[in-house]
């Protein structure tokens, strides 16, 4: 079975490595410590994105209105000093252009997921609130990931205040905004669902799960990575399949090399190997 021996694979690498695969809105197929908690990374921004649209359908938020591009904010730390983000370590120079400015919420959430910026996380957290990002999860029905605070908020990581994700909180999400993108469900309007997968489409990081599947292969997904993490986690379109869910985590260099592109391989690797089984999909039980 493709799934033995992916898990006898992922069994002889150091670190570790959890994995969801399943057809959207069905029981998964295969998972590898689903519930393990890993480092968030840039992976929370999807959590972000849908507390924007659920304030946007709230009518609490307007998502087309400017604010104001200023890069300094409150620590999740209480009494500690505000703090910012550093422009070399972002990866949106669009964003940083806007600085003294203004730009639509809207825009800064599709910088956020296309070119995960930093700076434009942040600035969507200060308006939603990092309280909107928990119903957001909970919504999702996510059981153990957390967003504590910002991106760069280094007083509240000291603190122990983090961003937390696991691959089936991950694949709740996901496959919860494929799911209500084609019918009424918990998280938002199926054409609030529909618009924030055309972002994850859009995502321009394409080195890890998309790189496993074949050229043309519709993809919507987002990822995160920092030293010693590398995460992956979207819904894969097949023409000749549903959709399905795939997410995988790893922490503490399980590729068994230096470099961030060995864990990029290990995900377009697994990747691939789901994309062969997209026919076989079914519940692990009847599987």
């Amino acid at each position: 079975m493709i799934w033995d021996e992916l898990d006898a694979r992922l069994d002889a690498l150091p670190g570790t490595v959890s994995a969801y695969a399943g057809r959207v809105d069905a029981p998964a197929t295969w998972t590898r410590q689903p519930d393990a908690t890993h480092y968030a990374a840039s992976t929370m921004k999807v959590a972000v994105l849908l507390a924007l649209h659920r304030a946007a359908e709230a009518g609490t938020l307007d998502l087309d209105a400017p604010v104001e591009v200023r890069n300094e904010f409150d620590s999740a730390r209480p009494e500690a000093p505000r703090f910012a983000c550093a422009r070399h370590y972002d990866n949106d120079g669009s964003v940083w252009e806007r600085e003294g400015g203004h730009a639509p919420l809207r825009w800064l959430a599709e910088r956020m997921i296309v070119r995960s910026s930093n700076l434009a996380t942040n600035l969507c957290l200060r308006y939603v609130g990092l309280p909107a990002v928990a119903e957001a999860w909970a919504a999702a029905g996510a059981r153990h990931s957390v967003t504590g605070r910002g991106i760069e908020d280094f007083a509240a990581r000291e603190a122990g205040i983090t961003n937390l994700v696991t691959a089936a909180d991950l694949a709740a999400l996901l496959g919860g905004l494929a799911a209500g993108a084609t019918r009424p469900g918990p998280l938002a309007s199926p054409a609030g669902c529909a618009a924030m997968l055309d972002v994850l489409f859009a995502q321009e990081f394409r080195e890890d799960l998309a790189a496993g599947l074949p050229d043309g292969v519709r993809i919507a997904h987002k990822n995160g990575w920092v030293r010693g993490v590398r995460h992956g986690a979207g819904v894969v379109y097949p023409a000749d399949a549903p959709p399905y869910s795939l997410v995988v985590c790893t922490t503490g260099d399980p590729a068994g090399g230096a470099a961030d592109g060995d864990a990029c391989r290990l995900l377009a690797d697994i990747s691939a190997r789901v994309w062969a089984a997209r026919h076989d999909l079914r519940p692990a039980a009847a599987a």
